[in-house]
């Protein structure tokens, strides 16, 4: 049996995007969100300088996109689970969507707390 996606998604964003007025919109809401991503990375590093962390973390801010490959070990990783109550993969990768002006400096504390 064979199954076509729904059409509606398309539908949206065709109307989305053919009207002047609505893709500015659209690009104006993109961009605040990419910008929100970036901001969070640049408090994040330096969250973790504050924190008094020797290790490099450049990496975080040189990397885009949604998700972050953070460089910690699995063992680090469950003790951020199990002490901390931070969710994410077990080789490191956290979703940097997910870190808000609220939980950044938590998140600092925790990762330099198991990386020290």
């Amino acid at each position: 049996m064979y199954s076509n996606p729904p059409v509606h998604g398309a539908r949206i964003a065709s109307i989305i995007l053919t009207d002047p007025e609505l893709r500015k919109q659209w690009l104006k809401d993109v961009k605040a969100m990419a910008d929100r991503i970036i901001s969070m990375r640049l408090q994040l590093r330096e969250n973790l300088k504050k924190e008094g962390s020797s290790l490099n973390w450049q990496h975080i801010t040189e990397q885009i996109g949604m998700f972050c490959f953070t460089g910690m070990n699995q063992a680090q990783v469950e003790r951020l689970i199990k002490e901390f109550s931070i969710y994410l993969t077990k080789d490191g990768r956290i979703s940097v969507a997910g870190v808000t002006s609220m939980n950044v400096e938590y998140l600092a504390h925790a990762m330099h707390q198991v990386t020290k």
